[in-house]
């Protein structure tokens, strides 16, 4: 894809994006009672980057819905929502922590985005963990768990989630690259991983080279730290 065609890609989404605000704006219009229409309005104005817009939007929404408990946390995961793609974790992991029970598993899976972002990779771990023991068998949920495991170094963990991402979703190509990083390490045959993660995910698999040379990098001083130990 060229240069050219990449730009007239985005101003294509930009444009659906546009119309999409006109739309649900009419739809808020016409029936102001309609909490969906807000957070959904929210969404586009955050894919459009207007992070201001959304976050007023949303906190007027609080204020019309106030007496309406179940649409009040959907809206405040709106808002933790918008803190988060605007890369404002301490707001967006405040909002994420006040959800009641019928988010709660989605609210503990964003703290955990949110932690992860900001480097914490332990609360990370901590609330990855405790959002799996809603959503077992979440896809997103068990790889934010492997990679602050990776993270973490604790690579014989991290295996055993990243094994359990790929049963339930073979063709993602980030967890093959990574679960490739950790057979790595575990002195395991990684090619295959990296072979399918490179066909899934070519862009994840170039930044990833980085990741690569850290990893071998790593090796090679374990490595060498057990031949002095011999010697």
């Amino acid at each position: 894809m060229t240069e050219k065609q990449k730009s007239q890609g985005r101003d294509q989404d930009k444009a659906r994006s546009e119309q999409m605000v006109h739309e649900l704006v009419q739809r808020i219009d016409s029936h102001p009672g309609d909490v969906d229409a807000y957070y959904e309005l929210a969404t586009v104005l955050v894919d459009l980057n207007s992070f201001a817009q959304a976050e007023e939007l949303l906190m007027k929404a609080l204020g019309v819905f106030a007496a309406q408990p179940a649409a009040v946390e959907k809206l405040h995961y709106g808002l933790g929502n918008v803190y988060y793609a605007a890369q404002d974790y301490t707001k967006a992991i405040a909002e994420f922590d006040q959800l009641g029970t019928q988010l709660k598993g989605a609210g503990y899976l964003m703290m955990a985005q949110s932690y992860m972002a900001s480097g914490d990779h332990k609360r990370a771990l901590v609330f990855g963990l405790t959002a799996l023991n809603s959503q077992p068998k979440d896809v997103a949920t068990l790889q934010v768990v492997a990679e602050n495991l990776l993270a973490l170094g604790n690579m014989a963990q991290a295996a055993q989630y990243y094994d359990q991402v790929l049963a339930l979703d073979d063709h993602n190509g980030r967890a093959n690259f990574d679960r490739g990083l950790v057979a790595m390490v575990q002195g395991e045959n990684y090619g295959p991983y990296f072979k399918v993660a490179k066909a899934l995910d070519p862009q994840y698999f170039e930044k990833g080279q980085k990741k690569l040379v850290d990893i071998e990098r790593f090796i090679q001083t374990q490595k060498k730290q057990k031949n002095e130990t011999k010697e």
